[in-house]
């Protein structure tokens, strides 16, 4: 009998997965501001595990990354067009199906057909073509980002109605059948819905990597607005209420710990922008978390740290990521222990 798990962020990983802002991209008019932040996580990440980074021509970013610090015996740089940078959505998802890990490259439309994807979603299969991966690859017939769900590495996904149900992703599946393409695809024992919460700025209909985040020993951090005149503080309010209503598998309430809520940001025409602490990335022996040059950066570094003991808790400056509408989670793929050659 076939038997599948999806691998809790936090287990052994082979390395990171990343593709290399460009001018072709949103990006061009912050080339500036956004390298040296990608370089900066490339470099970190490259001190614990391997990295994989797409880029659009070969020489020039090796250089940015050696001057950043980065260990380039351990970072592979691979020529691959791109439209955009966002790694964790268009990025393979790894199960282990009988212990062997397998490469789920799911359909990816640019969060429901918002942005152009065309060169995206053919990321996972040209690196899987260039002999990147050593494990087996599976094109899987649902339209799914790597943000909107998250495993405890034991039978559950936590995800948000909002992305899932979502018209442009799959129009053809309602709540159930999609439910039981987790199941399916993911060897998920149960889906924990969230149906509330969201982030001004957000293009993805409410990924769950931006709000609620499972962690080891049934702990979830999770994203709490404490200011009552904020325009997020009734949908996240109720979205901890939710989250306290959620029990696991021993049917017990789950370990909340909330994350601050930063100063509100904008970009240059007043459009706020989605800051969250909840757009971390679980590395090896680490935790790379995003700061926002905010008060609330170090209550948000300590609550992290509490999740996550005994890990190092690096901070990240990703004011200039935001100014795309996401964070450093987003920009990284995690590929699990066996996943690369």
């Amino acid at each position: 009998m076939t038997t599948r798990r999806l691998p809790a962020e936090w287990e052994e990983q082979d390395g990171v997965l990343l593709s290399w802002p460009h001018d072709r991209s949103d990006w061009e008019p912050v080339l500036h501001l956004v390298e040296p932040v990608f370089a900066e996580i490339i470099a970190t990440i490259s001190t614990h595990e391997r990295v994989i980074v797409t880029v659009p021509e070969e020489g020039a970013v090796e250089e940015k990354l050696r001057r950043a610090g980065a260990v380039m015996d351990r970072v592979t740089c691979v020529r691959i067009p791109s439209n955009d940078t966002w790694a964790r959505d268009f990025g393979p998802i790894t199960v282990r199906e009988n212990g062997t890990p397998l490469l789920l490259d799911f359909g990816f439309n640019g969060w429901g057909l918002k942005f152009a994807a065309n060169h995206d979603n053919r990321i996972t299969g040209r690196l899987w073509e260039a002999g990147l991966f050593r494990a087996q690859r599976k094109v899987a017939g649902l339209v799914l980002e790597g943000g909107s769900i998250e495993s405890d590495g034991r039978g559950t996904i936590l995800t948000t109605s909002e992305c899932l149900l979502e018209p442009n992703r799959n129009p053809h599946l309602d709540k159930e059948r999609i439910g039981q393409a987790l199941t399916d695809e993911f060897g998920a024992s149960r889906i924990l819905w969230l149906d509330s919460g969201y982030l001004a700025g957000d293009d993805t209909d409410s990924h769950i990597d931006t709000l609620a985040r499972l962690c080891p020993d049934d702990t979830i951090l999770y994203v709490a607005c404490d200011d009552p005149q904020d325009e997020h503080y009734q949908a996240l309010a109720a979205m901890k209420g939710h989250l306290e209503g959620f029990r696991t598998t021993r049917n017990t309430p789950f370990n909340l710990i909330p994350l601050p809520w930063p100063a509100p940001c904008f970009d240059t025409e007043g459009n706020r922008l989605p800051a969250t602490y909840a757009n971390f990335l679980v590395i090896n022996g680490a935790v790379l978390v995003p700061t926002y040059a905010d008060k609330s950066d170090a209550a948000a570094l300590t609550a992290v740290r509490q999740a996550f003991p005994g890990r190092d808790i690096i901070a990240i400056d990703c004011r200039p990521l935001i100014l795309q509408h996401g964070s450093l989670h987003c920009i990284t793929m995690q590929l699990p222990k066996g996943t690369l050659s």
